[in-house]
């Protein structure tokens, strides 16, 4: 690009996580800025976040700002909402603006994700780094900017001073849960509760959707410690496998395979360095063995088979000895069938067994793809390339899928988490074809007819006729009935740490009086949460509710609205007399914050008896 001066940041759908929109002309001026080009898509892009925090902290009291220019591949990622819930799940601290039609990439001569712009006090582009492992060019290039800034007297006097959006605590307990396993032969439930960097065990749902949670695997803190499950750490974990006594969980932004023994429920880690590595054909042992970005985990026998994302593979692990090695994928990426070692896969993120055959969901073509074991041969299901996607049931070549992460084996088909449609599909590898089983193709918790719906669902688990769903953009595990599609959110119980009850003691709570409620009829709750003036609620983002009576959580329910009240729907069965205790969490926004918003919780507490005729229950917290 040269030394040229850096286009405005303008031609935009807005701005996130900032109180204000952000110009060179303006604000940026006398700043050395430091430009992200990203889609939140992209492997690649996930890899650099680290690269980015340490330079913000390292430069964070100096005339130094980060931006995010999110420049879209899929037409899913370019809504502020499935944006904003991007920026949340992986904990970008950085303004984010919305590039609409990838004006701003042009401008910048953009041409792959993720590229890195640094720009000095005076407004001309210093430094233009593409791709991963940039992060001692990045501060070698911030460093001499900002030398030259003082000796020039161009730099501003401090850093830009910016509000950030907060993230809501969920009433679920969860934060982006990415997937779920069920293990029916010992009534268990997994899930990895991935931004709270912990694997929760519970029991699966009783006959009224209740889990009680049995173990909580991890103190909620990132890192990579061994040891009993107060202390030991994760890195926003996601795919699960269990076997013999252990439960194996792809801990993803470690670069690890860790194992948790069920009975002390004791982390040990079984492959990875705790670095990423570039390396594609493995052959080490254990812990010698680099990899990078594990997203998923299936195991046949002694052979825990690894969706390897960060290297387009998937690899093998004999677990008796920990020895590593590729399986399928050269390492490029792209969508190219053939014997295992010359294919080319597509970050896959998802992955299973079915009929002795290995199938992946790979997500960067929008494919389903499996591995022929007996020959050793990938072949493509659905999915025709990198820029090919959609959302079209049907047959192969012209049903299509958008970014799926999940697929689970159901009978002789595989379900299908096609996370940017927002559905849970069925495809038939023998046939090739594809059709939507549930949700709306729209990011939202429930239909207006009561059917369920999801924001971008990462997981799946199936036992017998009951399908478990990691939707993890609302925050919940989601189980539904096969046979019927009748559906509910699980509620777990005896849930402690991160998201537990503890916390709820910082919420504003109004104390109401008695009131007199219909006996044996549903409810409908009327809830309006104290706001600060001035603001509304986000009707970009969910909000949870969650109904206690003492220890007994009666119902929790998710929705999204841009309208106070909150209306929330208790069936005759859960209506009870006691004391109940009612956690709302919203997230809301200002006129004046633009882009930003915030989290908000209001906890009611009122005695119901059921002596009465009144079927609506108002709590107001104004």
């Amino acid at each position: 690009m040269g030394r040229v001066r850096a286009p405005e940041l303008t031609a935009n759908l807005g701005w996130l996580n900032t109180d204000r929109p952000l110009s060179f002309a303006e604000e940026l001026r006398g700043q050395v800025v430091v430009l992200d080009f990203w889609t939140y898509c992209c492997i690649n892009c996930i890899h650099i976040l680290p690269d980015l925090a340490y330079l913000e902290e390292k430069y964070a009291d100096q005339p130094v700002t980060f931006i995010g220019v999110h420049s879209a591949k899929f037409s899913n990622e370019a809504s502020r909402e499935t944006i904003r819930a991007a920026i949340l799940r992986y904990e970008i601290r950085h303004a984010v603006v919305i590039d609409e039609d990838m004006k701003i990439w042009r401008a910048y001569a953009a041409r792959s994700w993720p590229t890195v712009v640094v720009v000095d006090a005076k407004g001309v582009v210093s430094c233009v780094a593409a791709g991963e492992g940039n992060r001692e060019t990045l501060d070698q290039a911030i460093a001499q900017a900002l030398a030259q800034g003082r000796a020039e007297g161009s730099l501003a006097p401090g850093p830009l001073e910016l509000q950030r959006e907060g993230e809501v605590r969920a009433a679920s307990g969860l934060a982006f849960p990415g997937k779920v396993l069920a293990d029916a032969a010992a009534n268990r439930l997994f899930i990895a509760d991935s931004n709270h960097n912990r694997i929760l065990v519970a029991e699966l749902p009783d006959e009224n959707g209740h889990s009680r949670v049995l173990a909580v695997i991890g103190s909620g803190s990132a890192g990579r410690d061994d040891g009993p499950p107060d202390r030991a750490t994760f890195n926003h974990p996601q795919g699960l496998a269990y076997s013999r006594g252990k439960l194996y969980v792809a801990d993803t932004e470690n670069h690890l395979i860790r194992a948790i023994d069920l009975n002390a429920y004791t982390v040990t880690t079984v492959v990875g360095t705790g670095e990423l590595s570039n390396d594609c054909a493995g052959g080490a042992m254990g812990t010698a063995q680099g990899i990078n970005s594990p997203w998923d985990l299936t195991i046949e026998g002694s052979t825990l088979y690894v969706a390897m994302a960060g290297r387009h593979q998937i690899w093998r692990i004999d677990l008796p000895v920990g020895f590593a090695r590729a399986l399928a994928g050269s390492g490029r990426e792209n969508l190219a069938d053939g014997p295992t070692e010359t294919a080319a896969l597509a970050q896959p993120s998802g992955i299973c067994m079915l009929n002795g055959t290995i199938y992946f969901a790979d997500s960067e073509v929008s494919a389903v793809r499996g591995i022929d074991m007996a020959t050793e041969q990938v072949f493509t299901v659905i999915g025709e390339g990198l820029f090919v996607f959609g959302d079209v049931d049907g047959s192969y070549p012209d049903a299509r899928l958008q970014h799926p992460l999940g697929v689970a084996p159901w009978g002789n088909v595989l379900l299908v988490a096609d996370t940017y449609n927002h559905k849970i599909k069925v495809v038939d590898p023998g046939g090739r074809t594809v059709r939507t089983l549930l949700g709306t193709g729209k990011p939202e918790a429930s239909a207006g007819d009561g059917q369920v719906a999801f924001f971008e669902p990462g997981g799946l688990s199936v036992s017998g006729q009951r399908l478990f769903v990691a939707d993890t953009n609302n925050h919940r595990v989601v189980e539904l009935d096969l046979a019927t599609q009748s559906w509910r959110e699980v509620v777990l119980t005896g849930i402690s740490g991160i998201g537990g009850r503890e916390e709820e003691s910082e919420t504003p709570t109004t104390k109401l009086a008695p009131v007199n409620i219909a006996p044996d009829r549903s409810i409908d709750l009327l809830l309006h949460p104290l706001l600060p003036e001035g603001a509304h609620l986000n009707g970009e983002a969910p909000w949870s509710v969650r109904i206690s009576l003492g220890d007994t959580v009666v119902s929790q329910v998710t929705g999204k609205s841009s309208e106070l009240p909150l209306l929330v729907k208790l069936p005759a069965g859960a209506v009870r007399e006691g004391t109940w205790s009612i956690l709302a969490s919203v997230t809301y926004c200002t006129t004046a914050d633009g882009g930003l918003c915030a989290p908000g919780t209001h906890r009611w507490t009122v005695p119901v008896r059921l002596s009465g005729t009144d079927s609506v229950l108002r709590l107001d917290g104004r």
